[in-house]
């Protein structure tokens, strides 16, 4: 079990995360290097019981955590789970120039335009896009989350299961309708998402005019893989990190969310201007250049996908058969 940040935090930093000892509950708990302060011992968070219930009151929590001071557990000694149970998780597809240009360029007929073309008329028509158009977003189901370390299970009638390894931004204030100017004041933090694609399902082949199921494609118990921590906002730029996931140890994604369409802000605007968003949803922000399909190479069991994204820490998970 991977228990450690991906890269050492200075002074004053810490996330936010859900563990358990032993067979004991899971409690929320907050880190710092290499230990957890158990949240249930001190003053005034004890009354929260799990991470969504800090979020219900992030702006009285918040302060709390910067001083926090309780039992201090060794992390390597703690099951580390998903580190918020959403109730609604919003998801963003076709958001980062790169993958975009190059599924493109994959899908243009034998014959056809030459890939520089391609590449340039798809890149022309995403500044439109960005300029012009509003997200592309569906929603996801929370029973697919599963913790950062967990086995993702492949389904027995998955044929082409994918990675797709995701910024996400977690709502820490009820946003309804709110203007992209204003929205990350209603962020309280990010963390890591691996949305796992059963690739042959995108695509109804049976009733194309309807066009994409989302349902069966992407909502599989273990597709979600989450955390492994809640990192605070007043932590993260959004504009500049590394997504990285690596498959059995070879780099296949590894891009910079500067090159997302749609940045944080306009997402979780344009979510909000339908649903309400509530504290401890998931606003996913889509999957950079380097899935599966583009390599030629899906997820097999035996399979172990590591996925970071600066200062968010790792995640690892082992892809296994789903059992008779």
């Amino acid at each position: 079990m991977e228990s450690t940040l991906a890269e050492k935090w200075p002074a004053g930093r810490f996330a936010v995360g859900s563990f358990s000892a032993g067979d004991g509950p899971v409690f929320p708990g907050l880190v710092t290097g290499d230990r957890v302060v158990d949240l249930r011992t001190v003053p005034g968070l004890a009354a929260h019981g799990t991470v969504r219930d800090l979020l219900d009151r992030w702006d009285d929590a918040l302060p709390l955590l910067r001083a926090a001071d309780g039992d201090r557990l060794p992390l390597d000694g703690l099951r580390v789970h998903a580190p918020v149970e959403p109730r609604q998780i919003v998801q963003s597809g076709a958001n980062y120039r790169t993958h975009v240009i190059d599924l493109a360029v994959a899908h243009e007929p034998e014959g056809g335009r030459p890939a520089e073309r391609v590449r340039a008329e798809t890149a022309a028509m995403m500044d439109r896009r960005a300029a012009e158009d509003e997200p592309y977003a569906f929603i996801g189901l929370p029973s697919s989350v599963t913790g950062p370390y967990d086995d993702v299970v492949i389904p027995s009638w998955c044929a082409e299961p994918d990675w797709e390894l995701e910024l996400a931004a977690v709502i820490g204030r009820p946003a309804y309708r709110v203007p992209a100017s204003e929205a990350l004041a209603h962020v309280a933090g990010y963390t890591i998402a691996n949305d796992v694609t059963a690739r042959e399902l995108v695509f109804r082949r049976d009733m194309p005019e309807i066009g994409t199921d989302w349902l069966r494609a992407k909502n599989a118990p273990t597709f979600t893989p989450l955390g492994p921590y809640l990192v605070p906002a007043e932590f993260v730029d959004p504009a500049d990190l590394r997504v990285t996931l690596r498959l059995n140890g070879d780099v296949m994604q590894d891009e910079s969310t500067a090159d997302m369409i749609f940045d944080v802000a306009r997402l979780v605007a344009h979510a909000s201007e339908t649903a309400r968003l509530l504290p401890g949803d998931l606003v996913l922000t889509g999957s950079p250049a380097g899935n599966g399909k583009h390599w030629g190479r899906l997820l097999r069991p035996g399979d172990v996908m590591e996925g970071t994204i600066t200062g968010l820490g790792a995640q690892r998970n082992r892809c296994v058969a789903e059992e008779a």
